[in-house]
């Protein structure tokens, strides 16, 4: 599993607030025999 960053959890409870249904946190896919993890990337 990837390493959260500092602003992780202030997003996620962001989104939250404006209205945002968060299910899968990360979001796991298998592809093939590969795991992969989607999660919500900021750039500053």
């Amino acid at each position: 599993m990837p390493a959260r960053d500092i602003y992780h959890n202030a997003v996620r409870n962001a989104l939250i607030k404006d209205g945002w249904t968060i299910t899968h946190d990360p979001l796991r896919l298998v592809w093939g025999g590969k795991d992969m993890f989607v999660d919500l990337t900021i750039w500053v």
